[in-house]
């Protein structure tokens, strides 16, 4: 009776041991659908990175009709991926959004032009349409032109600004002489809708000096606070960062694992290898802490964007190198 008696008591403190070390629940909210925009992370599920860090991760994937500063304000995410312009602008409205981690060190966005509309140069913006992200995808466009001096209202010598959706019929219908792409996603769009890289005229903002930062991690300031939230956050960093060089240097098996996890099934396997070899060039570089030069740069983008800038004056404590300086070492 006695050796039973030991033998359940262990037993119950082996349980006790196990539920101790549950792991902590932590749900990201994707920027966009699934796809190899986001592989780090679906790399760091799919290997174990972070179970490794006692984390059990939910991924939320976002879509048109999704907002990630309203589901992190909503308290629907702990943290965030979404592009530095938006969270810049909901701080300056009151959401404490912080930039705890910057995975891409380069941007993807471009203007894509048919030269069979006229334009093989920036010189030949002047009466043309151009097609534009809005909901703060516009302002470095709005920056360049400004740095270009052109205006932007319609005007002679100026552009007509088309509202353009997430997608490139406005090129491909004659509706509008360049659109916005980005070079792992619509840009191959209009490739595979048959126009050659030979029509085509491409603007890469990073080369026009006016690239505002995209796809970093944000949570929120009142949050960090918390010792044991920050602890979470230094963790799952960790492991994010681990899955995004892993899809760095195994960019095939990384797009097999993001349609492992598309549930919609929406995602090709052509498009997700094409569109990781292009993610990787942008994450290459970036040990996942932000460079404050890069944020110096999208900051004074954004100031300069024409008479409506997405913020009107610089933003304090938009970002931290707390969780970074804590994950990296």
């Amino acid at each position: 009776m006695k050796t039973i008696t030991s033998m359940t008591a262990a037993a119950a403190l082996g349980l006790w041991g196990v539920a101790a070390q549950a792991a902590d629940d932590l749900t990201l909210q994707l920027k966009w659908v699934t796809q190899a925009q986001f592989a780090g992370y679906y790399v760091a599920l799919d290997k174990g990175f972070y179970d490794e860090e006692d984390l059990n991760v939910t991924i939320k994937p976002g879509g048109p009709d999704i907002a990630p500063t309203q589901v992190l304000a909503g308290g629907g995410a702990d943290v965030t991926v979404e592009w530095m312009p938006a969270a810049l602008a909901a701080r300056e409205k009151g959401l404490g959004m912080v930039n705890i981690a910057q995975p891409f060190k380069s941007s993807g966005m471009m203007l894509t032009c048919r030269k069979d509309a006229g334009v093989t140069s920036t010189d030949d913006f002047a009466d043309k349409t151009l097609g534009v992200w809005f909901f703060g995808n516009e302002f470095p466009f709005l920056s360049w032109m400004s740095k270009l001096g052109i205006a932007t209202d319609g005007s002679d010598g100026g552009v007509t600004v088309l509202k353009q959706g997430f997608n490139v019929d406005p090129l491909l219908q004659g509706q509008a002489a360049c659109v916005s792409t980005m070079t792992y996603n619509e840009y191959w769009q209009v490739i595979d809708a048959g126009l050659t890289p030979d029509d085509l005229t491409v603007f890469k903002y990073e080369d026009q000096g006016v690239a505002t930062l995209e796809d970093g991690l944000y949570a929120l300031e009142e949050n960090l606070a918390d010792p044991a939230f920050e602890d979470k956050m230094v963790r799952f960093v960790r492991a994010s960062m681990k899955g995004w060089k892993y899809a760095e240097a195994n960019p095939d098996e990384a797009a097999e694992i993001v349609l492992d996890n598309d549930a919609s099934g929406a995602q090709t396997e052509k498009h997700q290898k094409r569109m990781m070899g292009e993610i990787a060039k942008l994450t290459a570089g970036s040990n996942g802490a932000l460079d404050p030069a890069d944020y110096e740069r999208t900051v004074a983008s954004l100031l300069s964007g024409g008479s409506d800038p997405v913020i009107s004056k610089a933003p304090e404590g938009a970002w931290t190198h707390a969780i970074t300086d804590k994950a990296l070492n």
